[in-house]
């Protein structure tokens, strides 16, 4: 599906990716794991393609053709491919409707409003509907949110990527969000990778994991594998249970 090998990154004089290799499996979820400003987001943006590398290479497979340089790509190339991206600021249009904010990224994507398996939107996510006419700034945080996954899901992604989906929720909306990342991957086949830092909703939703630390990969596998060791070492300091 996608493989990164050697990706460097730098702000400014700044390195901050350092040779991460990192290969993602179609129909799995992976996570990005680590403290706050490890360079979770970076790795993320620069897959989307909002921010450049300074060296190493990003390739897409699909088994229907040759592997494809995203490097050459620019973000909305990648998103019609069949990149869905959800950032941490969720990037709606707040004096618009959902129903407008649906149509304008439908745009992105590759047919007219279905999801995965070809599934309407509001059939996934039936809590938008009554709601389709409430502009995006009357939204609560945790419906401005469903709505920014929406958004990402009606251009039909192969693989869609979450950046710190739990950040400043409650645990209501958690395990609600949980429960339908779980539903994507696991019963519709989508591949997801996601940045996070909670163990216990990394453990409920990833198939596998990838640790940063200081902009290095310093492990990863399959999420079972994670021990307390490594736990210790580089999530415990800001780590919520």
């Amino acid at each position: 599906m996608l493989s990164l090998r050697a990706v460097n990154h730098y702000y400014g004089s700044q390195h901050t990716l350092w040779n991460v290799d990192l290969d993602l499996e179609p129909g799995r979820c992976t996570c990005l794991m680590g403290l706050p400003g490890m360079g979770k987001t970076t790795l993320i943006n620069c897959i989307a393609g909002y921010q450049d590398i300074e060296s190493g290479s990003i390739f897409w497979h699909e088994a229907s053709g040759p592997p494809c340089d995203l490097l050459t790509l620019s973000p909305p190339l990648r998103a019609a491919m069949g990149i869905g991206y959800v950032p941490q600021d969720k990037r709606i249009f707040s004096q618009m409707t959902v129903e407008e904010n649906l149509r304008i990224a439908q745009r992105a994507g590759s047919d007219d409003g279905f999801t995965p398996q070809g599934r309407d939107i509001y059939e996934l996510m039936p809590e938008l509907y009554p709601l389709r006419q409430v502009k995006g700034s009357a939204l609560s945080e945790d419906t401005q949110y469903q709505l920014a996954l929406a958004g990402a899901l009606v251009t039909q992604p192969k693989l869609l990527i979450l950046d710190e989906p739990t950040r400043g929720m409650g645990q209501g909306f958690m395990h609600k969000l949980g429960d339908f990342i779980v539903r994507l991957n696991r019963e519709l086949g989508l591949t997801v990778l996601l940045a996070e830092q909670h163990l216990s909703f990394i453990s409920r939703v990833a198939d596998r994991f990838c640790l940063l630390h200081r902009g290095r990969n310093v492990a990863q596998g399959n999420v079972q594998q994670l021990d307390t060791r490594l736990l210790e070492q580089f999530m415990t300091q800001n780590e919520v249970l």
